[in-house]
């Protein structure tokens, strides 16, 4: 399949991806990422390694366009989960810890 990563054409096959990622050691996944056999690889180095160019050449989202196109599993970047905000009566609650009377 012809593709363009970093403004340059390259004719990829899933099998040509599989040879070339062969024995690459995978990095901790921070980002967008691509699951080649069982292994998770960050979008970025697998440009890298199939494309022999410099990772700053190219973005995360060309990368993972190629390897869905060629039937590869890509996973984006998570979102991150909202941080519970309080109001300043529940922090103010939750410091003083709750007291309830009986009566």
């Amino acid at each position: 399949m012809r593709c363009v990563i970093a403004r340059f054409p390259f004719d990829l096959t899933k099998s040509g991806v599989l040879e070339s990622m062969k024995g690459i050691e995978p990095e901790p996944v921070t980002g967008e990422s691509v699951i080649i056999g069982r292994r998770h690889y960050p979008a970025k180095q697998v440009g890298e390694v199939v494309t022999r160019q410099d990772r700053r050449d190219f973005s995360a989202g060309e990368v993972l366009r190629a390897m869905s196109r060629l039937g590869f599993t890509c996973r984006a970047l998570p979102e991150a989960a909202p941080a519970c905000v309080d109001s300043p009566l529940q922090r103010a609650s939750a410091l003083l810890g709750s007291t309830r009377l009986s009566g």
